[in-house]
């Protein structure tokens, strides 16, 4: 492992020098433009911000807003650590929980142009060397071969979210329905790892790193832990209480396991929007429907949300269709989402268990957000 920390030290280390990090983001932006062409004060933004944490009890949060393909507003605000009062900084990471999800699969699909993966081939044969009897019910193992990366990427496996050890059952014909599932996510991950003959541990986030982080500017971005960010991370708190434990993943879960902040983040979606790294048509296949929900589906009647493309779900507004993202690992929260036709983006990381109700409040400054 020692080596591949070195990897990833080096590789940070030059990305700082070269100045990369610098590029495409305008700090000096007195007022944000919102979806709707409304002009908004970043300070008169920053202080509804931090009344609303006050109110909440938020205790830290790590914010970034898109406009025009630019980083035009990031803030660090609050406390890592509610018990030590150590404050949040611009160098301070969080867990990203499900917003690992859209970043795994832009790996993915990257891996797909490059000719690495066949989006439309089923994982299984790459799994066949660690699987055992009862990790998926003899009923659904069938349906089970049938899967494939699109099928993953756009949740239409009929995989639960989390089995927690239990057999998998599989609860419709793949690609035919939509189930959200963290589950599929992990063993894609395990399939293409094991594909590369690398696993799923640091040599594939290093792997992540340098075809997808480094290259779009996202330098504090990480699926296992790294000692370098030892002093960085902020402490999860669920009830106002602080979580003394930091999860340090030793695997690369797609599903969850991602730590970064709002500034990382928001290189991503300038990306989406403006694609460095990819084609286009690669970003064209992300974006796309692939999975739109049935009318009865209750995260549609809910939200509004009309289905799932390769990584984000989908929603269309008066100002372009928006791609949106929610994340919860519990005693860490964030959302993000963009709107392409308006080259706007907003993320936000919050370290506690209360995060959505701050983008309530932040959507009645802002407009429709979610």
């Amino acid at each position: 492992m020692n080596h591949i920390k070195r990897t990833i030290r080096h590789l940070f280390t030059l990305l700082f020098f070269t100045g990369i990090v610098a590029q495409g983001i305008s700090q000096n932006a007195t007022t944000l433009r919102t979806p709707d062409g409304k002009r908004v004060s970043t300070d008169v933004l920053t202080a509804h911000i931090e009344k609303a944490m006050d109110s909440i009890g938020i205790p830290g949060l790590s914010i970034a807003i898109v406009n025009d393909g630019k980083i035009a507003y990031h803030k660090a605000l609050g406390l890592a650590n509610l018990k030590t009062k150590e404050p949040v900084t611009t160098k301070t990471i969080f867990e990203g929980a499900s917003l690992s999800k859209p970043l795994f699969a832009y790996f993915i699909m990257k891996m797909v142009e490059k000719g690495e993966l066949d989006l439309d081939k089923p994982i299984y044969p790459f799994l066949k060397s660690i699987f055992k009897e009862g990790i998926v019910e003899e009923k659904s193992m069938d349906a089970y071969k049938t899967i494939t990366p699109r099928i993953i990427l756009s949740h239409g496996t009929g995989i639960p979210n989390w089995v927690k050890g239990k057999p998998i059952s599989i609860a419709f014909t793949p690609g035919t329905d939509f189930s959200y599932s963290g589950e599929a996510y992990q063993h894609l991950g395990a399939a293409f790892g094991l594909k590369k003959g690398i696993g799923w541990g640091g040599e594939l986030d290093t792997l992540i790193i340098k075809e997808v982080a480094l290259p779009i500017q996202m330098d504090r971005t990480i699926y296992t832990w790294n000692e370098i960010f030892e002093e960085d991370v902020a402490h999860g708190h669920i009830d106002g209480k602080t979580n003394p434990e930091i999860n340090r993943y030793k695997r690369v879960g797609p599903g969850f396991s991602l730590h970064s902040d709002a500034e990382d983040y928001a290189h991503f979606l300038i990306e989406m929007m403006d694609p460095k790294n990819v084609k286009q048509e690669t970003i064209d296949e992300m974006l796309t429907e692939h999975n739109k929900f049935k009318q009865d589906n209750e995260v549609y009647k809910e939200t509004g949300q009309t289905g799932w493309g390769l990584g984000f779900a989908q929603k269309p507004t008066p100002n372009g269709l928006m791609h949106l993202h929610t994340g919860n690992n519990k005693d860490f929260q964030a959302y993000t989402m963009f709107i392409p036709d308006q080259k706007y983006g907003f993320v936000m990381f919050g370290n506690s268990d209360n995060l959505f109700p701050l983008l309530d409040t932040i959507e009645k400054l802002l407009g429709e957000h979610f």
